[in-house]
């Protein structure tokens, strides 16, 4: 999931546009991008557009499908589960958690929801980090429950009641650092923020770029412009997989001669660095095998 794009919930226009599109992820929005007065309206579109989908394993492309609903706090919560809640789901993205006990009482209204729907296939939570205390409390609200998937910062709504600058680099670092700690321990995804500067294309690659190297996923994307840029930075490089390849086959050599760490490209390697290097080529050859960015799975050329 390298790249997630966001789609207001309200712009039925767009929805076929996006699934066109080279995203990863759709994440359809009941929230931010959504009027006060269009909710239910919002919510309607959305439903007929899930309920519409061509029933199968791939009814959406191969494409993840997320849907930002309402925060539990709201009343719109319980009616956009309802309206939403269909198979070919994969996560409801829920923002501004507070508490575990916010979590626990989403994943229970996700699970009547999906009893009402009948819906059979599990669908998981993905929890915004976008507060002060919900950013301290990340590993709790991870925990909180086993539907909870990743956590994904929202540094926008982190930043700015507290006049931290959106663009100051120290607070980014350590906000993702933070989050990309809490995510590990507790076995979940990081995602990153959006990024609100569609011109700023240089900004966007060095903030995806930073994401990455602190252990995220992927970005979130507010424009389609943005998608390709994220497909680029998540997608690892043609170095990487070669030099991960390498570490794999020395592993299975060290293996059959039970040596514990040994030496790959003049880096010394052990158990945490092999399953770092499995990790990029698996990745590579799901890449190949749905023909997404094809270019960067090639060996580099001497």
């Amino acid at each position: 999931m390298k790249s997630k794009l966001f789609v207001p919930g309200s712009r039925p226009e767009l929805f076929a546009k996006a699934l066109a599109s080279q995203a990863d992820a759709l994440s359809f929005d009941l929230e931010d991008s959504v009027s006060e007065a269009r909710k239910a309206e919002a919510r309607e579109h959305l439903r007929d557009f899930l309920a519409r989908a061509s029933p199968g394993v791939d009814r959406f492309g191969g494409k993840t499908i997320i849907v930002r609903v309402n925060a539990i706090d709201s009343p719109h919560f319980e009616a956009d589960l309802a309206a939403v809640v269909r198979a070919g789901v994969h996560l409801i993205n829920l923002p501004k958690p507070r508490h575990a006990d916010d979590v626990r009482a989403a994943a229970n209204a996700l699970d009547a929801a999906e009893r009402a729907n009948g819906v059979t296939e599990p669908i998981g939570l993905l929890l915004n980090i976008e507060s002060p205390g919900a950013l301290r409390r990340a590993f709790e609200l991870a925990t909180a429950h086993p539907r909870v998937k990743g956590l994904q910062l929202g540094l926008g709504d982190l930043f700015e009641p507290l006049g931290i600058a959106r663009r100051e680099i120290a607070a980014i670092q350590q906000a993702m650092f933070a989050l990309s700690m809490a995510a590990g321990e507790a076995g979940v995804f990081a995602y990153d923020s959006a990024f609100a500067d569609i011109r700023d294309q240089a900004g966007f690659q060095t903030e995806a770029q930073l994401a990455r190297s602190l252990g995220f996923i992927g970005k979130s994307c507010i424009h389609p412009s943005q998608v390709a840029l994220a497909n680029e930075v998540f997608q690892p490089t043609p170095d990487e997989i070669a030099h991960a390849r390498r570490v794999v086959e020395a592993a299975a050599e060290a293996d059959a001669a039970g040596r514990g760490a040994y030496v790959v490209d003049g880096k010394m390697i052990d158990g945490p660095f092999v399953a770092r290097a499995r990790a990029i080529v698996a990745q590579a050859a799901l890449n190949v095998a749905s023909g997404v960015a094809s270019t960067q799975d090639r060996e580099p050329q001497p």
